[in-house]
């Protein structure tokens, strides 16, 4: 496969590993790195299929829950000027947070997905396009009580994460966490990267697609009960309908309305190169600009999660190691994951990846079109991690 793009001397394994997966993958993608401040890396190959074009350097994409690394960093920014306090109440900022049993719950706790809202209340009637206007759901969660108590377990909050950062942040500042990503971060570093996609730049989207369908909300909790897993508690219900609306949503994405929404846990539109340049002003000075103090990635990096599982039968789903969580941020379980140790980032439904590792100095991001399934250990297409370990 023709590969475009720049290649630093010492990155010809990422190039070539990156190029082997994506010939064999059939869509197309963009790979771009960071080194100490310094782009080493940045590619892009294959076919935006749903348009019949090339996917080059000027395509845009859906970057799925990537997104949740950029709400996280305004977070942290927030943070730095002490107009947030991680282990503060959620209340102490939003007095209506308090309701249904929720007043002691932390700012660390939403950070870390155990806060215990992983989706709206079964009963609430919210659904799936609801999610994407925080108008239309926030008052259910602001009313919600924990299906289990805040940090006593941890379950990812595929949506939910989002929105009530975003309910936090607005109260804090005023502003959405999209204004103040194009104001904190896309502006100062010159980002093709949003929270609501403006209308003159949605030509440049390649629609994303899946060789294979998703499992549906039947399958799903047929899966569920195959585990041994009672569904008709409050508890599945809460996650199976939270599986369900992002499913919808994440089928739904292509159209206008979802681009153009904003959804601060799903749905940035970026690139590859925005993406890794956001990371490595994260832990680095990238023209002229550092997002973060050296002690705030830190902050961000220190495992909150520790030893915590999914609560109730919902722990029969915890196979191997657990997914380990900072604040806002995926860290690596082990030596195969990112670059080991140290590792920060998020990933996103169907195999986009944006992570960085302070001491090594990389930052990487990786933005393709092809949905994989997301089952059956990583996605074959990070082959280049393993080179950019030996570079």
């Amino acid at each position: 496969m023709d590969v475009g793009g720049y290649v630093a001397r010492g990155y010809e394994g990422v190039r070539d590993a990156f190029a082997s997966a994506q010939a064999a993958d059939g869509g197309g993608a963009q790979l771009c790195v960071y080194r100490h401040g310094e782009k080493v890396v940045d590619i892009w190959g294959g076919r935006d299929k749903i348009n019949d074009r090339p996917y080059d350097e000027e395509t845009l994409g859906v970057i799925m829950s990537c997104t949740k690394g950029a709400t996280a960093a305004i977070v942290h920014m927030l943070a730095e000027r002490g107009l947030i306090d991680y282990e503060a109440r959620v209340a102490d900022y939003w007095p209506a947070f308090a309701a249904g049993g929720k007043g002691d719950a932390r700012v660390w706790h939403v950070m870390s997905h155990s806060v215990g809202l992983p989706g709206v209340d079964p009963d609430s009637g919210v659904t799936a396009k609801d999610m994407l206007y925080l108008e239309r759901h926030l008052p259910a969660l602001e009313a919600m009580a924990p299906v289990w108590a805040p940090g006593a377990s941890c379950v990812y909050h595929p949506i939910t994460y989002g929105s009530l950062l975003d309910g936090l942040v607005r109260r804090v500042t005023g502003k959405s966490v999209s204004q103040l990503l194009a104001e904190e971060i896309s502006g100062p570093l010159g980002l093709e990267f949003w929270i609501g996609l403006p209308l003159e730049e949605d030509h440049r989207v390649a629609p994303h697609f899946a060789p294979i369908p998703g499992p549906n909300a039947e399958q799903i909790g047929a899966l569920l009960t195959g585990f041994g897993i009672d569904t008709s508690t409050r508890l599945a219900r809460t996650v199976l309908l939270s599986l369900q609306h992002t499913g919808e949503l994440i089928d739904d994405m292509n159209n206008r309305e979802l681009r153009a929404g904003q959804m601060p846990a799903g749905n940035g539109v970026t690139n590859a190169a925005s993406l890794a340049k956001m990371y490595a002003a994260m832990i680095g000075e990238v023209d002229g600009v550092r997002l973060l103090k050296p002690e705030t990635v830190d902050q961000a990096r220190t495992l909150r999660t520790g030893s915590m599982v999914p609560p109730g039968d919902l722990d029969k789903l915890q196979l191997g190691l657990p997914v380990r969580y900072g604040l806002g941020y995926q860290l690596a379980r082990d030596a195969s994951e990112h670059l080991g140790e140290g590792s920060f980032g998020h990933d996103g439904a169907g195999g986009r990846l944006a992570f960085a590792h302070p001491e090594r100095g990389v930052a990487a991001a990786y933005v393709a079109n092809t949905m994989s399934s997301g089952f059956g250990g990583p996605d074959p297409r990070w082959a280049w991690i393993a080179e950019l370990r030996k570079a």
